[in-house]
C-alpha cells in the first residue's frame, strides 16, 4: 500500500545521498549538495491556469521582459539564415548577420506591421515585407521603401528595425526583448557548474519534436518538474525508479530534480505483489506492483487484467470496461499496454526486484552505459560516476526550459500556443554527443504533432512516446477540472513539488511583486 503519514518527513528506503556513497566512482560535489527550498505552503489560484487577463499579464510582465530560449545556433549556421520565435501573440526574427553575429528583430514590418517572415528561412540577403515591399538589410537598417518620396517622415535612423537583446548559452540563442534587462550570464548564475558532465556545446540536436497539448502551458511543464507523479501516472516505472525519494533543490533561477534509477519505488512491497515475470516485455505483460494485478496486452485496444483471486476482464486502452468479471482497472497501464506500439520500440525484460543488491545492480548498468558512451566520449567515461551515468537529473531553468543534467540527451521547452490560455506548446529535443573527431551533424527538423496525435506517431522518441502518452492522458483533463475546482487553488508539496513552488514564486516576482523592475 502507499503510505499515508509515515511519521517521518520522507518516505521509507534509502536516501538519494546513502546511494551516492555506494557509487563505484567518485561522485561529482554537486549532485552530494542540498539546496532545498524552505518549505511552505504553496497554494496557486486556478485563474492562473484559466484566465486571458492572466496570460495577458504575461505577456506583457513575463515574456516580454525575460530571457528565454528562442533557437539553437546550428539552426542558422550560415549568413542569412532566419529563425521565427513566436511566444503567445508575440514573434520575433533571430539571424545570424555574420560568422560570428546574430541578432534579433520584432518580426514586424514598419509600416503596416505585417510579419516579416512566415516561416523560418535560409540564405536571406535581406528582409522584405511580402505586403508593400519594404525592405532591411539584415543588420536591421532601412534598405528600400517603395515610393519613399510619399513617406516625408521615413528615415533610415527612425525606421531601423529595433533590436532585441541576444545571448548565448550551450550552442543555445537567447533573446529578451527589455532593453534594459540584466545580461543572460547574471540571469543564469552558475549554471555552467551543472553541466560539466557534457557541456551542451559538445551536442548537436538528433531530434526536435513539436506537440500542441489542450492545456495551460504552466499545467503541461509543471507535469514534468516532479516524480511524485509516477506512482500514479507511471506505475510501470515503479521497480526500477526511486520516485518518492527524488532529491530536490534550487539555485537562483535555476531548480533540480534528481531521481534514482534501479531502485524500487518505496512505494512497492514486493512480498505482497511477486516478483515482475521473466518472460515479459514492457509491452507484453506486467504485475503492478503495488496491488498484483496482471495486465496483458491482447492486441491494440485490448487489454486482459487479471486479479490475484482469479478473476478477469477486458478492457480498452483507455480502461473503458469491454466484458468479464473485472470491471475496473488503471488507466494508465491500460494505456501503456492496449495503445499504439511502434515496431523497434521493444525493450529488454526487466530485472526482478532485489535479484542482485541494489549497489551491484547500479554497477551493472552503469558499466554497460559506460561502454554504450565509450567510442563517443573514449577513455574519459571510465572516470564517470554510476550516478551521472544512470539517473534521472532534471533541471528546470526559468520560465520555460528544462535542460537534463549529466549524459541524459532530454531537453524540454514549454509555450502557450498564441493566444489561448488554454493550449500549449510541449518540445522534446535529444541533445546528443558530437563523436569526437566527427563533424557536427546537422541539426534535425521539428516534427510537429496536433492535439489528437500520438506522440508514437513520433517513432524517435523511442519507448519517451508511450510514457509522454500517460502524462498527456492527465493534461486536458487536469485542464477540465481546473474549472470546477471546489477550493479554486491548487495546493503543491513541501519538498516533492520544491520545483513547482520555486517557479510560481519566481513567477510571481515578475507578475505580481515587481521585484523584476
Amino acid at each position: 500500500m502507499v503510505e499515508v503519514l509515515t511519521g517521518t518527513d520522507r518516505s521509507a528506503g534509502i536516501s538519494y545521498n546513502e546511494l551516492l556513497d555506494m557509487d563505484s566512482r567518485s561522485v561529482p560535489d554537486l549532485l552530494k549538495q542540498d539546496a532545498p527550498l524552505p518549505p511552505g505552503s504553496t497554494k496557486v489560484s486556478v485563474h492562473k491556469y484559466i484566465s486571458k487577463e492572466y496570460h495577458d499579464l504575461e505577456v506583457e510582465r513575463l515574456w516580454k521582459r525575460v530571457w528565454q530560449l528562442a533557437c539553437h545556433e546550428d539552426d542558422i549556421p550560415n549568413v542569412g539564415d532566419t529563425h521565427v520565435y513566436d511566444i503567445a501573440e508575440l514573434s520575433y526574427l533571430i539571424i545570424r548577420t555574420a560568422k560570428d553575429q546574430v541578432k534579433a528583430f520584432p518580426n514586424s514590418c514598419l509600416h503596416r506591421g505585417r510579419a516579416l517572415l512566415d516561416t523560418s528561412k535560409q540564405g536571406l540577403r535581406a528582409l522584405r515585407c511580402p505586403f508593400h515591399g519594404w525592405s532591411w538589410n539584415l543588420d536591421g537598417s532601412l534598405k528600400e521603401v517603395p515610393c519613399q518620396w510619399d513617406f516625408p517622415d521615413v528615415n533610415e535612423e527612425d525606421y531601423a528595425l529595433p533590436d532585441v537583446q541576444t545571448g548565448h548559452w550551450g550552442g543555445f540563442i537567447f533573446i529578451n526583448p527589455d532593453p534594459n534587462a540584466e545580461p543572460l550570464e547574471a540571469f543564469l548564475g552558475d549554471i555552467d557548474d551543472h553541466f560539466q558532465s557534457l557541456p551542451f556545446e559538445r551536442r548537436y540536436k538528433a531530434v526536435h519534436v513539436a506537440k500542441r497539448l489542450p492545456c495551460n502551458w504552466k499545467v503541461a511543464q509543471e507535469a514534468f518538474m516532479e516524480s511524485y507523479h509516477v506512482v500514479a501516472t507511471h506505475p510501470t516505472l515503479l521497480r526500477s525508479l526511486g520516485d518518492a525519494n527524488s532529491k530536490y533543490d534550487v539555485f537562483g533561477n535555476l531548480s533540480r530534480a534528481i531521481s534514482a534509477k534501479d531502485v524500487p519505488s518505496p512505494h512497492i512491497h514486493s512480498d505482497e505483489t511477486g516478483e515482475p515475470f521473466e518472460d515479459a516485455t514492457v509491452y507484453s505483460r506486467h504485475k503492478h506492483a503495488l496491488t498484483g494485478h496482471v495486465y496483458e496486452r491482447l492486441e491494440e485496444g485490448r487489454v486482459k487484467v487479471t486479479h490475484p483471486n482469479g478473476k478477469t476482464g477486458i478492457f480498452d486502452d483507455r480502461a473503458n470496461y469491454i466484458e468479464g468479471e473485472v470491471k475496473s482497472a488503471d488507466p494508465q497501464i491500460c494505456n501503456w499496454f492496449g495503445g499504439k506500439v511502434v515496431q523497434g520500440m521493444e525493450a529488454d525484460t526487466p530485472l526482478p526486484i532485489g535479484a542482485v543488491p541494489i549497489e551491484e545492480a547500479r554497477r551493472i548498468s552503469a558499466d554497460t552505459a559506460r561502454e554504450g558512451m565509450r567510442a563517443v566520449l573514449g577513455d574519459e567515461v571510465d572516470n564517470v560516476s554510476d550516478a551521472e551515468l544512470l539517473d534521472t537529473l532534471y533541471y528546470s531553468v526559468f520560465p520555460n526550459i528544462s535542460p537534463w543534467g549529466c549524459f541524459n540527451p532530454i531537453f524540454y521547452r514549454f509555450r502557450p500556443d498564441g493566444n489561448n490560455p488554454e493550449q500549449s506548446i510541449h518540445e522534446v529535443m535529444f541533445m546528443l554527443p558530437v563523436p569526437k573527431g566527427a563533424e557536427r551533424p546537422a541539426p534535425a527538423e521539428v516534427h510537429w504533432l496536433e492535439l489528437d496525435d500520438d506522440y508514437t506517431l513520433a517513432p524517435q522518441l523511442g519507448m519517451l512516446a508511450k510514457v509522454f502518452n500517460q502524462d498527456q492522458f492527465n493534461l486536458a483533463a487536469v485542464q477540465k477540472g481546473l474549472h470546477s475546482q471546489p477550493k479554486k487553488e491548487v495546493i503543491f508539496a513541501n519538498y516533492q513539488e520544491t520545483k513547482i513552488r520555486h517557479f510560481h514564486q519566481t513567477l510571481d516576482q515578475w507578475l505580481e511583486d515587481g521585484a523584476a523592475d
